[in-house]
């Protein structure tokens, strides 16, 4: 596994995931998904920086094109909806990754307040799409797609 976090560029062209969630007021949790994941031959693309200012425009920006471009970048993309926060730009982010043919992974934690609208838009737009309620089980479903394309 290689790691890249924001602001670092990735400009490989090896099988890459993109770890799309919640990044402000909520754990950490984009390391321990990584550290399920260190097995596999993915380039993680994570954009949880370790210091973010809110108070500093150009780096709100520079964030957000981050993020847009490796969304774009990444072969896949899996979802994390913890249950401290709405996630209201990665809702958005899924919204916009449903309506493409890249592999998506979502996992939902149980007590996440919109679950059931991720589940329900997932069915409508994505029906083959199998969400998960925990870290090790997105893990697993990520692996299993590394697995099927020999990045394991």
């Amino acid at each position: 596994m290689k790691y890249i976090e924001c602001p670092e560029v990735y400009e490989g062209q090896e099988m890459s995931l993109f770890l799309a969630g919640g990044i402000s007021n909520c754990p950490i949790w984009q390391p321990d998904l990584a550290r399920l994941l260190k097995e596999t031959n993915l380039v993680i693309l994570n954009p949880k920086r370790k210091h973010f200012s809110t108070d500093n425009l150009n780096i709100e920006e520079e964030q957000i094109n981050w993020e847009y471009n490796h969304l774009a970048k990444a072969s896949a993309v899996s979802f994390w909806f913890p249950k401290e926060t709405l996630c209201p730009i990665t809702l958005y982010e899924l919204g916009k990754q449903s309506t493409g043919k890249k592999p998506l992974f979502i996992g939902v934690h149980a007590g996440y307040v919109r679950r059931r609208d991720v589940e329900i838009q997932t069915r409508l737009e994505r029906p083959e799409i199998k969400i998960v309620y925990s870290l090790e089980s997105l893990a697993e479903q990520i692996k299993d797609w590394a697995r099927t394309n020999y990045l394991l």
